[in-house]
């Protein structure tokens, strides 16, 4: 798998002939976030690295650090206050703010609270409509995959992208019926 957002690239291989994925073999998956994503990422990561002094931080702050349109910064922001992981406050001194410690946000909690519950099929959703969907052999492996990455992004706290102490890649087993 290949996480990419735009500060930091993290690199997940797998040997689909082995029963291991680790950073170390041979073929790549990609999944891909949202530019949305990658924004509120950026934006909570400097929000969690703000002294707890400062209250708030205006959207145009953040945008302007990272020359990303405020605008869709805004937006972002928005968004993540009605999920719950901000919290906002009007007037002069107003702005956005972390709703709990960083250690208590995964990376998970903000990525679907921008792009909603992961998905790696067209048919990672039970609403799906897919033709092939009652007779699918690759349906339930796929859905097994989409939850371990679902597990592996809730296992990295805020706190630790704040801090940038990210783990390394760990292998993973893979499991085959």
């Amino acid at each position: 798998f290949f996480f990419s957002s735009r500060r930091r690239h993290t690199r997940f291989k797998c040997d689909w002939s082995s029963d291991v994925c680790s950073s170390d073999l041979t073929c790549d998956v990609m999944l891909r976030l949202s530019k949305k994503a990658d924004y509120a990422l950026i934006a909570m990561k400097h929000l969690a690295q703000q002294s707890p002094v400062l209250c708030s931080t205006s959207a145009r702050e953040i945008a302007e650090q990272y020359d990303i349109p405020i605008e869709l910064m805004a937006k972002v922001l928005q968004r993540l206050v009605r999920t719950g992981l901000l919290v906002s406050t009007q007037g002069t001194r107003g702005g956005y703010a972390l709703s709990r410690p960083p250690a208590l946000v995964s990376v998970a909690d903000i990525i679907q609270a921008i792009d909603g519950p992961f998905t790696v099929t067209a048919c990672s959703t039970e609403k799906s409509d897919c033709e092939q969907f009652g007779k699918c052999s690759i349906r339930d492996p796929l859905w097994q995959i989409r939850e371990r990455i679902v597990t592996a992004l809730g296992t990295v706290s805020l706190a630790e992208m704040a801090n940038e102490t990210v783990p390394a890649a760990t292998p993973v087993a893979v499991m085959r019926r």
